[in-house]
């Protein structure tokens, strides 16, 4: 007979509790794993929101894209959040472990690379390739938008480009200022929450390292200043001026 389910096998707290291993005896390093994991747990679930979002787009159900639009929100919020346990790190209680990470990097986090491309923001999604602004193009097809189809189906191979056509559809999506425009919003509010969280991150790594490179061989604060400002959802952006 099986044991009964307690809170510490459902959550399998014996596995989560034990998974930090500090590799000296500073006592900051405990605080700089847990926060990344927690880190990790959280893409986690961004990129199962995520794909969830562009299910419910594509098959045109507003009510549940926006309700997931907001938990997303609300998570990135929480995420953004975080920087500010991780500045409580001083630079010398930092330097103190630093070199027990040897080449770890943050740049290994394949979820984070994995939430960049479902954005759009490089490579390809995992959802069948297509991008969360992907989804939101076919979700203008589903609600009554007419969509070229060399943008409903495009070459997914491809990363997504600005585009004369799309913003020429946006502008009417935001005329109409129906619900396709209140999602548009939902995804300009993702858009520069991811944005903000990029920001804080290297300002965290300025006042920790300065201009020291980072472990694993990466330029540090100098790589992560050129990743800022790099919109998701370009054409959203571009219309502002239009409106």
């Amino acid at each position: 007979m099986s044991k009964a389910q307690t809170y510490v096998s459902y959550l399998a707290l014996d596995q989560v509790l034990s998974a930090q291993q500090p590799r000296s005896e500073e006592h900051d390093e405990m605080l700089f794993i847990i926060v990344h994991q927690i880190y990790e747990l959280w893409f986690k679930e961004l990129l199962h929101e995520l794909t969830f979002l562009q299910l419910r787009l594509e098959s045109g159900h507003t009510a549940h894209a926006l309700a997931t639009l907001k938990r997303i929100l609300t998570i990135l919020k929480t995420v953004v959040a975080q920087v500010d346990v991780l500045e409580t790190l001083t630079p010398t209680q930092f330097l103190a472990f630093r070199s027990r990470l040897e080449s770890a990097s943050g740049f290994e986090s394949a979820q984070f690379r994995a939430l960049e491309a479902t954005l759009g923001v490089s490579g390809r999604s995992a959802h069948g390739g297509m991008t969360v602004f992907d989804s939101y193009l076919r979700y203008l097809s589903k609600v009554g938008y007419t969509v070229p189809e060399e943008l409903v189906n495009r070459d997914l191979s491809r990363p997504l480009q600005p585009s004369a056509a799309t913003q020429l559809i946006l502008l009417s999506v935001y005329h109409d200022d129906g619900e396709a425009a209140q999602v548009a919003e939902r995804l300009v509010d993702l858009d520069e929450g991811f944005q903000e969280w990029r920001y804080r991150h290297v300002k965290m790594v300025e006042r920790t390292i300065g201009d020291k490179p980072g472990t694993g061989g990466s330029s540090g604060a100098e790589y992560l200043r050129r990743t800022l400002f790099q919109p998701a959802f370009p054409d959203l952006w571009a219309i502002r001026g239009r409106l």
